[in-house]
């Protein structure tokens, strides 16, 4: 794949950061408060600018993986005057609740913007589930065996295949087993025969083939397309919470994707075309919305956790026993995208 792709994935998740950032970045200054600090990135810097009159340093480090804004006051470490009103510390209940919920419901929003000039520009994607004619994964055992897009599938293990249902019946029940699928190809006369061995049991996407529906794409217009925009996010976030669910509950394997997984499959929808490109940012702005709002320390929704119980209990919850607990919550966060980043460099066999 041309480098060129990798530049344009890799531009539109830097964008979905800034947007994050800049909820909390806009709101923070409607309540008052000092941002001191804007960062693309983090580490070594490579670049700062500060506006004439603003206290806020805007700049590019060299790790692009996370972007943040400093707010003055948010580290509990510091000192903090308390007629200081710009001060997080010293700011309103609601004015902190917004400033920290924001950057979430700007991915959130912004997912609609993304999903609407997707649907404008590269059309609806339709699967044809009646003909049996399937798309393939390049990198999955159907293309191994040279399955193609368009196939037909007449028969599995000779079993006749009439709807989806069939087939995925057949080629799960067989997984690590090779297996005799017969299709019919257009420009060659008759059927003919391949074998093709699922994903084994424990792997991923066990008893898989990889392959799909035969997909084609409808123009649509200004209307539908700002209509799909808006039902889109609220089905990405609601996959997510289920696929968490099901991950905890065991029924699922997790499945994750650091910051090399995501620019690959950026720059593999970037290939595909710019609405495939802005539908699938759209996608990720809206999960990593939805994500950075569950209660999970260091995430957004995890310092929402703290100021519900001050909400609550009308009193501050110990901001360095909070700091803390955040802190570990990063921890462990970065030792995860390390873990999956390694797995994403890891070429598999």
């Amino acid at each position: 794949m041309s480098p060129a792709y990798y530049l344009v994935g890799a531009l539109g998740l830097a964008v979905l950061m800034v947007v994050h950032e800049s909820g909390h970045y806009f709101a923070a200054k409607r309540f008052g408060m000092r941002v001191t600090r804007f960062s693309i990135g983090f580490g070594p810097r490579l670049y700062k600018h500060q506006p004439a009159g603003s206290p806020t340093t805007f700049q590019i480090a060299l790790i692009p993986f996370i972007a943040y804004v400093q707010i003055a006051g948010m580290n509990p470490y510091e000192e903090n005057d308390p007629k200081d009103k710009g001060s997080y510390q010293n700011a309103s209940l609601w004015g902190r609740i917004c400033t920290i919920a924001a950057g979430p419901l700007a991915n959130y929003f912004f997912a609609s913007v993304l999903f609407f000039i997707g649907f404008l520009v590269g059309g609806r994607t339709v699967e044809d589930r009646v003909s049996m004619r399937i798309s393939v994964d390049p990198e999955g055992p159907a293309a191994m065996a040279d399955m193609r897009d368009g196939d037909k599938v007449v028969s599995v293990m000779n079993t006749p295949i009439p709807d989806w249902a069939t087939l995925i019946k057949q080629v799960s029940s067989h997984a690590g087993e090779p297996i005799d699928i017969e299709l019919q190809r257009e420009g060659r006369p008759g059927t003919f025969h391949v074998m093709v061995s699922p994903r084994p049991k424990g792997a991923e996407n066990e008893g898989k083939i990889m392959i799909g529906p035969e997909v084609h794409t409808t123009p649509i217009g200004v209307l539908e397309a700002a209509k799909l925009g808006v039902l889109e996010p609220p089905k990405v976030v609601v996959e997510l919470v289920v696929g968490l669910v099901r991950m905890v509950t065991g029924k699922d394997k997790l499945q994750a994707s650091g910051p090399v997984g995501m620019a690959k499959m950026a720059a593999a929808a970037a290939k595909s075309g710019p609405g495939d490109l802005f539908k699938f940012l759209g996608v990720l702005s809206a999960y990593l919305g939805g994500f950075n709002l569950l209660p999970i320390p260091a995430l957004d929704g995890g310092r929402l956790l703290f100021l519900g119980f001050e909400a609550a209990s009308r009193r501050k919850p110990d901001a360095k026993v909070e700091a803390q607990i955040h802190a570990i919550g990063l921890l462990m966060m970065l030792m995860l995208i390390a873990v999956v980043t390694y797995a994403d460099l890891t070429p598999k066999h």
